[in-house]
């Protein structure tokens, strides 16, 4: 890895009504990737949040 580089592997994703998918951010961490996702979820929208790691099988 590169000095100076941060690497951020941990990825928030969102699932709308209509199945479309979209990368909301990217984390250092799975802790912190799932707090927003949590956080996202809290709001009571219908869409679906999870977390995965870069290059991990989509949901």
């Amino acid at each position: 890895m590169n000095e100076g580089v941060v690497a951020l592997p941990w990825l928030v994703i969102r699932e709308d009504d209509n199945g479309n998918r979209y990368r909301v951010g990217r984390y250092a961490t799975e802790d912190e990737a799932k707090k927003m996702a949590d956080s996202l979820d809290d709001r009571g929208h219908k869409q679906l949040y999870w977390v995965e790691r870069v290059g991990q099988a989509t949901h």
